[in-house]
């Protein structure tokens, strides 16, 4: 509108001043009845005002046109470059000058876009790798499975004590491929569900405590020990069976991941909220504390850079086909959404050897 404005104002001045310069000009010489020009220089003069009229309509009908247009034409130019950021997000988008600030805001559209279809890619691929390495997987255990059990019917006066360990191999690879196919569950529900929470008030610490006593074969079969400390009589209004889950593949993650013949340590205690604001780097709410819950275990410190992608969804720190350790690498990108869905929050550290998850949340 401020350029409308000053356009009409310059287009009167100078009209105005065009005029008075042609005035000027014809005064410095005599005209004579007889030039062809003298009879148009005195109908212009008789009729100066309304010709001056005319011509400053005619100018404002055009400076109102272009004016009208022109965002007609800026918005057909953006409705152009969007559409290339559809069909090809390779160019950056170029506007013309006054358009610089929408040119910028496309531009990191284009980013934004180009860096969540990478993301989705890399998810993607990363989801196909794990489906081909969990269906390798799947034909082991299941080999041996049928390998064994078909031993045990071909051969009916095997002795007990080879039978015994023949019937102990094939429910091992058995209870692996149960977790296997676990895992593929897992990877269909957590693309297509979305996870909602059945609260009721829970005894934290007894949960923890039976928890932990339910590992206590895992533990001892990898030669590690426990080191807890619980606070008694922690209340919680929460979702047992998801939180329930979340402690569990912190702990089997701790298990896959410490050196034989060490400790874990698991530690639950309540904390102020300006304390746990402090330490999660979010606002207090309310008056009631926090509940702090800390698992470590001492193990190969986790670099930097997949420490900052651990809680990624089909992320997992061992990339090897590892029939005994290898998971989907849904864990824990399911305990950071449990969490989150609790109002909490969950963290990971590593440093010294020696690898740290911590959770806080809101105790209600």
């Amino acid at each position: 509108m401020l350029r409308y404005v000053l356009s009409m104002i310059g287009f009167v001045i100078g009209l105005i001043l065009f005029v008075a310069i042609c005035w000027y000009l014809c005064s410095l010489r005599t005209w004579y009845y007889y030039e062809p020009l003298y009879h148009v220089l005195v109908l212009v003069r008789d009729y100066l005002i309304l010709i001056m009229t005319a011509i400053i309509l005619m100018g404002w009908t055009l400076i109102t046109h272009h004016y009208i247009n022109l965002p007609l034409r800026y918005l057909d130019e953006i409705v152009d470059a969007s559409g290339k950021l559809i069909t090809s997000c390779g160019e950056p988008v170029r506007l013309s000058d006054v358009l610089v600030d929408v040119e910028k805001q496309l531009n990191q559209f284009r980013l934004q876009g180009l860096q969540a279809q990478a993301l989705v890619r890399e998810a993607e691929q990363r989801k196909n790798d794990l489906i081909i390495y969990l269906a390798h997987d799947l034909k082991t255990p299941l080999t041996s499975v049928i390998g064994y059990l078909s031993l045990l019917r071909d051969e009916p006066q095997i002795s007990p004590t080879l039978r015994a360990r023949y019937t102990g191999i094939a429910l091992d690879k058995a209870l692996r491929l149960e977790d296997l196919i676990g895992e593929f569950f897992d990877i269909t529900r957590f693309n297509l569900t979305t996870l909602t929470l059945e609260t009721e008030q829970v005894n934290l610490s007894r949960m923890l405590e039976q928890i932990t006593y339910e590992f206590l074969p895992v533990l001892s079969d990898k030669g590690l020990s426990w080191q807890l400390d619980i606070q008694p009589e922690v209340q919680m209004n929460c979702d047992p069976d998801k939180l329930q889950r979340v402690f569990d593949n912190l702990i089997r993650n701790a298990v896959n991941y410490s050196y034989p013949d060490t400790a874990i340590s698991l530690s639950m205690k309540t904390v102020e909220a300006d304390r746990a604001a402090a330490l999660t780097n979010r606002s207090a709410s309310g008056a009631l504390p926090w509940i702090e819950v800390t698992v470590s275990n001492h193990g190969k410190t986790i670099p930097p850079e997949k420490l900052g992608r651990i809680f990624e969804q089909f992320f997992r720190l061992d990339t090897s086909r590892s029939s005994s350790t290898g998971g989907a690498g849904l864990g824990l990108a399911i305990s950071k959404e449990i969490v989150e869905l609790h109002s909490g929050v969950i963290q990971a550290a590593s440093a010294a050897e020696e690898i740290v998850f911590t959770l806080w949340l809101p105790q209600s």
